[in-house]
């Protein structure tokens, strides 16, 4: 049974091993997590230039590698998953415990993740500290199971969509197509046009932004993309980069 790969490299990692090159070029770490995932945990730890590498293959779904002998191209359409702590205490926002970081330290920490590469992510999302009694109660959340039905499902609503083009999801619809597939009704449009205007977003987010939406329709089993469609997308926009303090 075929598994898609998981690749989960250590922040020391160098930019050669995570886009692939070397004498004789070799595919890197974004290549070996094609049609997978790419697991970054601690991701303000990991070199500036390698982040920076990753804008390439995010945009475009494979990597050219330059050298003295010529360029190789490999795929590299993968799913990024990255982690990081709020400060370098870890404890900013938290309200059991007091952050020991002062405003400059908190600003340079998050600033080591540049605003095109946070472009390039789709969902940006807080992890809050769980509660102790949460933690220990019995109450069940949904399943696994149940949540790989939902995401079968919407699998499906994806293939059966693009069974006459040469892709697979939502994430890899073109900009042309982006009205054949990503139509919203009135109450969106508007919703998103002042969401773009008030955070300032970028034409990229504006189309990720009807993507994620796309999605979350297709989670919801609807084949229209309404405006609760578009506000959970936006929510997911908040950058990790943005001024705590201003």
């Amino acid at each position: 049974k075929y598994q898609r790969p998981f690749r989960s490299p250590h922040h020391t990692i160098s930019d050669v091993a995570m886009v692939g090159g070397g004498q004789i070029p070799r595919p890197g770490e974004v290549s070996l997590a094609h049609r997978g995932v790419l697991f970054l945990d601690e991701l303000t730890h990991f070199g500036r230039m390698v982040l920076e590498s990753l804008r390439q293959p995010l945009e475009d779904g494979h990597i050219s590698v330059s050298r003295a002998r010529g360029t190789v191209s490999y795929p590299a359409k993968f799913i990024l998953i990255a982690s990081m702590n709020p400060c370098p205490c870890g404890y900013y926002g938290d309200t059991e415990h007091e952050c020991t970081c002062g405003s400059g330290d908190i600003i340079r920490y998050r600033k080591k993740i540049s605003g095109p590469l946070l472009d390039r992510i789709d969902l940006h999302v807080s992890v809050p500290r769980v509660k102790i009694d949460r933690l220990m109660s019995e109450k069940v959340a949904e399943g696994s199971d149940e949540i790989q039905k939902r995401v079968e499902t919407a699998r499906k609503a994806q293939t059966k969509r693009f069974k006459k083009l040469k892709i697979m999801t939502n994430a890899e619809i073109s900009v042309p197509n982006m009205n054949k597939f990503c139509a919203v009704d009135t109450q969106g449009e508007n919703l998103l046009k002042n969401a773009l205007q008030k955070f300032m977003l970028s034409a990229r987010a504006y189309h990720r932004i009807l993507k994620v939406a796309r999605t979350i329709a297709d989670l919801d089993e609807s084949d229209d993309i309404i405006s609760q469609h578009i506000a959970e997308a936006i929510q997911y926009r908040t950058k990790v980069d943005q001024n705590p303090f201003g």
